[in-house]
């Protein structure tokens, strides 16, 4: 494994070989949150995505979730449901470095709070804009930043509601 090479792509898609330990390794959890018959997703670049990031050391899942849900959309959520897990090389946009990442994605509810700018950390603040409600029916026509099957975890997060 020391020789191993893999591909890593950033944020437009430009891909990189680098170095098996050239990486880095990073946990990230995701939230869905539907209500009404939207659901809410940070607005990222000219696309979206759907509100989470990484885990810090010593956090749990939930609080990782809690705290990254909170600081990209000013929402207080409970986690409810694991709906999906997914892994990628990537190139982080602001760090420079890529990394390998096992990506989590909850279901979750809103308890509280309002979507808002207000938690933004410096890096969000030059990326991101303030997450938007999207109709669950125009899901399909927008841009994701993601590797996921979006509109299809959108779909199963809808489901479990029912």
């Amino acid at each position: 494994m020391k020789n191993k090479k893999i591909v890593c792509h950033d944020i437009q898609g430009k891909k990189y070989k680098v170095a098996v330990t050239d990486l880095t390794f990073r946990p990230a959890v995701y939230g869905i949150i539907i209500q009404n018959g939207k659901v809410l997703l940070s607005k990222q670049w000219d696309g979206y995505d759907f509100p989470g990031g990484g885990i810090e050391l010593g956090e749990t899942i939930v609080e990782a979730l809690v705290r990254e849900v909170k600081e990209e959309t000013g929402l207080d959520v409970s986690v409810e449901k694991l709906i999906a897990c997914s892994d990628s090389f990537f190139k982080l946009p602001f760090k420079g470095n890529c990394v390998q990442s096992i990506h989590l994605y909850f279901l979750c509810t809103a308890i509280g709070g309002e979507p808002s700018t207000e938690f933004f950390d410096e890096q969000e603040k030059e990326y991101a804009d303030k997450p938007e409600w999207i109709e669950i029916d125009k899901a399909e026509r927008i841009k994701f930043f993601n590797e996921v099957d979006s509109v299809k975890l959108i779909l199963e997060a809808e489901k479990l509601l029912r």
